[in-house]
């Protein structure tokens, strides 16, 4: 009588502990395939937008994503406009539009005329994505 007592409930355990392992398993990659989606940003209607704008507007000629050229990296920018309010935008779209100098040195930014607001508004957006985690 014991032998069919102690079988069912050693396998109950061993089933319940398992169970509880494959669940956090389950969780775990949950939480992971969630962070991965949270840090590409490259699906982000305004990443793609702007990444459109940048790369046909000659931007890149002054400007890289990690390294400065000419004129600050855009992961520069992105870091230093981070904490900034959504007004930070409109203003970067400006300067981009009407050129600026002394915010990052001598060398003054080029002014950009033929980009519309809205233009020069995405590309920011799209600069603003690129900063450190």
């Amino acid at each position: 009588m014991k032998k069919y007592f102690i079988v069912p409930l050693a396998l109950t355990v061993l089933l319940a502990c398992n169970s509880n392992e494959s669940k956090e398993g389950k969780k775990d990659a949950a939480t992971e395939e969630k962070k991965d989606a949270a840090e590409d940003i490259s699906s982000n209607p305004d990443y793609q937008a702007g990444l459109a704008i940048v790369g046909k507007s000659g931007c890149l000629t002054c400007h890289k994503i990690d390294e400065k050229l000419t004129g600050p990296s855009y992961r520069d920018v992105a870091n230093k406009y981070a904490g900034y309010p959504d007004t930070i935008v409109t203003h970067l779209a400006n300067k981009i539009i009407t050129g600026g100098m002394g915010v990052w040195g001598e060398v003054p930014m080029i002014p950009h005329p033929a980009m519309t607001q809205e233009e020069a508004a995405a590309a920011v957006k799209y600069i603003l994505l690129l900063k450190n985690k």
